[in-house]
């Protein structure tokens, strides 16, 4: 998988993409990330990309024309399956819709600033619009880190072990359940014994009980989704 990340600041998601989960895969070839200075793509003097709003308020707006340079430059050499915008009045992101953007090819993501983008880039070009939550942030770079982790994690051969995200909260539309590991035994707190057990359909039904339970005892609300 391809994803492109426009940003006005991109030294902000240097640190999210050379870690971890997402270093491993790059380095194995699965996932490639590249950040992309929109400042690159202007024509204005001092590699201006925001101007006042028409009819007065307070915070600037990005231009469309640095945005609109971009996306066609990249348009040329990629072909993307969506153009996602991160801004806090988006879709709400959720487990499913990173299942569904991780069978993707090519995603471009664009990351807001200021007091967001022109409206009529948003009309013409964004294809899906995404927030990671009813905050504001001072930019989308950190909710475009967000996604990509979230994407990029599910792409078969990331993970160590496949199966460990189909066993994640939100998938089945239940939280996890809780989990443990060694010692057996912590200040007399002990694992619970069916995990010690062997029984390996025991545990299975213990774990779907323990995620139903905490499920509707902490989020009632997704599991009628």
């Amino acid at each position: 998988m391809k994803i492109d990340i426009i940003s006005v600041v991109p030294d902000l998601l240097q640190g999210p993409f050379a870690h971890s989960i997402l270093k491993r895969a790059k380095e194995k070839g699965l996932l490639d990330v590249n950040v992309i200075n929109l400042r690159d793509y202007t024509t204005y003097a001092r590699a201006q990309v925001d101007d006042y709003a028409f009819g007065g308020g307070a915070g600037m707006v990005m231009m469309i024309e640095p945005l609109v340079n971009a996306v066609e430059s990249l348009q040329q050499q990629t072909v993307y399956d969506e153009i996602i915008y991160l801004t806090p009045d988006g879709t709400t992101l959720n487990q499913k819709t990173a299942n569904a953007l991780s069978l993707k090819n090519n995603l471009l993501m664009i990351c807001g600033h200021y007091k967001g983008v022109d409206q009529r880039f948003r009309d013409h070009f964004v294809t899906k619009e995404i927030s990671i939550g009813d905050y504001v942030l001072s930019g989308g770079e950190l909710a475009a880190a967000v996604l990509t982790d979230a994407i990029g994690r599910l792409i078969p051969g990331v993970l160590n072990d496949e199966t460990s995200a189909l066993t994640d909260s939100f998938q089945d539309n239940l939280l996890a359940p809780p989990v443990y590991t060694r010692p057996e035994v912590f200040r007399d707190w002990k694992v619970p014994d069916i995990l010690l057990s062997g029984n390996h359909k025991l545990i299975d039904e213990w774990r779907h009980e323990q995620s139903v339970e905490r499920t509707k005892e902490r989020r009632p609300d997704i599991m009628g989704e």
